[in-house]
């Protein structure tokens, strides 16, 4: 799916076990090191807030939320690879803020990849700010990469 109908609104839903199969085919062509279907569906029994954002039918988008503590984790954020660079990202990072808000979080923590410049231009354009960097945090080719830990006071 390249483009969306103009007039198809966007959906957010309690994303369902029957949503994996898609879930994990956008998380499969978008990342080198992608989540496993057990993450996603450990995420579900755990009863992490699951969200999927989708356009009539067809999912475009997802992300996984914990909280507690008065404070929220966002775990995953992802928009298909035909869909990035359409405010998709902002948007649904914008109603995971809302969703942590609603829950009693005072704080919204997330890593991100230093490499992945444009997630963080959006971070930064949200007000995340970097609070530490967790080494080798990440598995990459030949090795491993960092995370920068981002929070955004709610």
């Amino acid at each position: 799916m390249s483009a969306l109908p103009s007039a198809a609104p966007i959906v957010y839903r309690a994303m369902r076990i029957e949503d994996l199969d898609r879930v994990c085919e956008i998380e499969q062509r978008i990342y080198a090191f992608p989540w496993t279907r057990g993450n996603f569906a450990d995420s579900l029994i755990a009863r992490y807030h699951c969200t999927v954002m989708a356009c009539e039918t067809s999912i475009i988008g997802y992300a996984v939320l914990t909280t507690g503590a008065g404070e929220a984790h966002l775990l995953n954020l992802s928009i298909d690879a035909p869909q990035q660079g359409n405010g998709h990202g902002r948007a649904l990072l914008l109603q995971q803020i809302d969703l942590a808000r609603g829950q009693g979080a005072r704080l919204l923590l997330l890593e991100v990849r230093p490499s992945n410049v444009v997630a963080r231009g959006l971070y930064r354009d949200l007000g995340f700010q970097q609070i530490t960097v967790r080494r080798g945090y990440y598995p990459d080719h030949g090795g491993r990469e960092d995370a920068l830990l981002l929070a955004l006071p709610l």
